[in-house]
């Protein structure tokens, strides 16, 4: 029966990606404890399981990379291969290259050059290292030269093997690999009549003898990636130096003894249909807004049965789009897990001693924000290896620990996701950033900044204090990068930093781009929509609160703070009869650790409104996210917080400082 496997390509790769993820961690965490039999287990499966299904889909590099990787695990797991550092840093470079090898196979392109190179490195750290002394695979050997096992293997696969991508006859091949068969029986007990036949479904079962030297467990891990819904018996039948173990136990056997609240069943689901069931919920807000716009001014004497049933409705559609929404939620761990292997890399290419501490990677928050974080984070990781932590040397002087801290933290705080990176090191040195910046002519020699805004100065396209261009700094392509990235997203980045203690950069995010809530504001004939997470409080001004600074523009006087006063009428040539502030509202809003009042002639209530974007109907508008559509039909704008700012700026109304 000919299977077509190509339909399940795209799930082979993408859980090939997640096998990949967990032998870096694996492997990280195995440098700092060499003998651990669970973890080098773990990798071992990880590793196993990509070599059988790459052989299934005829990826024979792939397949041939693994099994050299899958044979080094295998004699650590034995303990004929003491693990040392220049076999961690083979094993490391081997999960690289089998990255790049999946990465060529899924774009049909050529196989990277240095996977040979590799590959004799796999091959050599196999026969250059001494067996541990103690170690029970020495144990282990020495019991075998009194002669190898008989097993009697029972291989019943789930029905739906095929269905899955899998192929039962690719299994058998590597038992036979292991050992020499002395029997191989087909099982043909279930096959059904003819009639009956499902081609699509195995029927079959094998008994197989095998004379190895193998474990019970090692013949186990053979089964690893075809034993969901298997059932699978592994027997000594000969004397031998081990004693007989129980038949292991079968997963389905396995499934009936656990708890069915165990474990969180999941299916992957495109997410092309995500965002057409998304779509969907949006329609129904906006629909649900235009009801009860109608009911608000309706006039019957049932109109309180009308409310009544609206506000059922909206509760519901809250409801949905809640539940709708955190299918796309992503846990942050999803890109937190690639940055120890960075921070590893990095300290070692600068001679320094660098430890990384994660917290709140179960965070979640839209999956298209988890992916695009990936380079932010990244270049304020580097640039907090390279210029913030000391040398050794210059902490042990200081009179701090030679090994550096770095911090990766995130939290949900206000409706949005905080997310933090922190070091321990000397601080940002604001004296060479002013330096740096009046040689760039950012400043003039005679601007007064504060330090706060000498600290923002880094974010400058092409910013950088190296004395030297290498290949983690100096080119100044770096902290702009991390502040534009951030801005697509709607977000915001802060800087905190203490000289001798260490920085901290603050990234606020959206929790989703699809949804938000949002305060209706009115200015002359037009009503705009502002991010409510972005709201301080909003206040009527009294004669002499608004002052007009010299330098500064108008400022708004909110206890004792001269706020940056921005009119948003002024700001998109809106005609308007509210010119004096006394006579408008005035919104304080916070963004990126600074606040800043804008005036408006009313507010009009809280809506949730669903984004649409006006970039791909329309064009970039600065100091616009996007439209939505109102609950009366009409179109309104969506303010972007952080683009008020530079409007303003260029516009002369005010020096805010970005």
């Amino acid at each position: 029966m000919q299977i077509d496997l190509s339909r399940f390509r795209e799930t082979f790769f993408q859980e090939a990606a997640e096998h990949l993820a967990e032998m870096e961690a694996g492997l990280l965490r195995l440098e700092q404890n060499s003998f651990d039999p669970e973890l080098l287990n773990a990798i071992f499966r990880a590793a196993h399981s990509i070599k059988g299904a790459a052989g299934m889909f005829g990826l024979e590099d792939v397949a041939r990379f693994t099994h050299a990787l899958e044979s080094l695990l295998d004699g650590m797991r034995a303990g004929t291969i003491t693990v040392t550092p220049e076999h961690s840093d083979v094993l490391l470079r081997a999960n690289d290259v089998l990255r790049e090898l999946l990465a060529a196979a899924a774009d049909g392109t050529a196989s990277p050059a240095r996977m040979e190179a590799v590959l004799g490195e796999l091959y050599v750290a196999q026969r250059s290292s001494p067996e541990r002394a103690d170690s029970p695979g020495r144990v282990r050997e020495q019991d075998r030269k009194s002669g190898r096992r008989q097993y009697r293997v029972h291989f019943r696969p789930a029905a739906e093997i095929f269905a899955q991508g899998m192929d039962p006859l690719l299994v058998l091949r590597d038992l036979a690999q292991i050992g020499e068969p002395a029997e191989v029986e087909i099982d043909l007990a279930s096959l059904p009549a003819l009639a009956s036949l499902d081609p699509e479904q195995c029927h079959l079962a094998w008994n197989v003898r095998v004379l190895t030297g193998k474990t019970e467990q090692e013949i186990r891990d053979i089964f690893a990636f075809v034993e969901d819904g298997a059932e699978i018996r592994i027997q000594v039948e000969s004397a031998g130096t081990e004693p007989a173990a129980a038949p292991v136990a079968t997963p389905a056997a396995a499934a009936q003894q656990t708890p069915a609240n165990a474990r969180e069943a999941s299916i992957r689901v495109a997410t092309s249909k995500v965002d057409k069931l998304i779509d969907l919920v949006g329609e129904l807000v906006i629909a649900q807004s235009m009801a009860k716009e109608i009911a608000d001014h309706f006039s019957t004497p049932r109109l309180s049965q009308l409310q009544e049933a609206v506000a059922v409705m909206e509760r519901h559609i809250r409801e949905l789009q809640e539940r709708v929404m955190s299918v796309r939620m992503l846990p942050i761990g999803h890109i937190f897990g690639r940055f120890p292997r960075l921070v590893r890399d990095v300290s070692v290419q600068l001679g320094k001693d660098v430890r990384l501490q994660i917290a709140g990677e179960d965070t979640e928050l839209d999956k298209s924000v988890v992916e695009q974080m990936g380079d932010p984070l990244t270049h304020l990781i580097r640039n907090a290896i390279d210029h913030g932590i000391e040398s050794p040397e210059d902490r042990r002087r200081s009179g701090k620990p030679e090994q550096g801290l770095i911090r990766l933290a995130a939290s949900h705080q206000a409706g949005s996701v905080i997310v933090e990176v922190s070091d321990d090191g000397g601080g940002l040195d604001t004296d060479a950033i002013r330096r740096k910046a009046l040689e760039r002519g950012l400043i003039g020699a005679s601007d007064s900044l504060s330090e706060d805004q000498v600290r923002e100065l880094i974010f400058a396209p092409g910013f950088s204090t190296a004395p030297a261009v290498s290949d983690l700094s100096g080119r100044g392509v770096g902290m702009d990068v991390v502040k534009r990235n951030v801005a697509a997203l709607n977000g915001s980045v802060s800087l905190a930093s203490e000289p001798g203690r260490g920085t901290t950069v603050r990234i606020s995010l959206p929790l989703t781009l699809a949804i938000l809530d949002g305060l209706l504001l009115k200015v002359g004939s037009e009503t705009y929509v502002l991010p409510l997470v972005a709201i301080v409080e909003s206040i009527r001004p009294a004669a002499g609160q608004v002052r007009l600074v010299a330098g500064r523009g108008e400022v708004a006087l909110v206890r004792g703070e001269a706020l940056p006063l921005l009119r948003l009428h002024g700001l998109f040539g809106i005609p308007t009869q509210v010119q004096d502030p006394c006579q408008g509202l005035t919104v304080i809003i916070e963004h990126g650790g600074q606040r800043f009042a804008l005036l408006v002639d009313e507010l009009l209530g809280q809506q949730q409104v669903v984004i649409k974007s006006l970039e791909a109907n329309y064009r970039k508008v600065e100091g616009v996210l996007g439209a939505t559509i109102l609950g009366d039909g009409r179109a309104a704008l969506i303010l972007d917080v952080g683009g008020l700012s530079q409007v303003a700026r260029r516009a002369g109304s005010v020096g805010l400082a970005a």
